[in-house]
């Protein structure tokens, strides 16, 4: 998903710096505005899964402080791990909405 969003980045900048007419860059910022909406969307549903398995990563640990065992220091070590690369993830999807949206600004000529 990263790798889609560099590519559709790329594009809008390239196009961004062709001389288009005002036709075509109301065509591009539907265009880029869907791709906004989707990625919304993947955000939205990225959000809520990195939250449940942070919640699961502290209930299975919260197990392995009142019953130590192996089996739940596993299971607490593969959910933090599945956290961490959550909220990397998450954070880097952020970013390039964040970035996404100032240039939905620099398509409309807002700045």
């Amino acid at each position: 998903m990263i790798n889609y969003m560099k590519r559709h980045e790329k594009y809008v900048k390239e196009m961004l710096e062709r001389d288009l007419s005002r036709d075509e860059r109301q065509a591009l910022l539907a265009y880029h505005d869907k791709q906004i909406q989707w990625m919304q969307h993947e955000r939205f549903i990225h959000l809520i899964v990195m939250l449940f398995v942070c919640l699961f990563f502290l209930l299975s640990f919260g197990l392995s402080m009142m019953r130590f065992s192996l089996p739940s220091i596993a299971l607490t070590v593969m959910l933090m791990i599945l956290s961490v690369a959550y909220v990397i993830h998450y954070y880097r999807l952020e970013n390039s909405v964040q970035r996404w949206y100032a240039l939905s600004d620099r398509i409309s000529g807002v700045h």
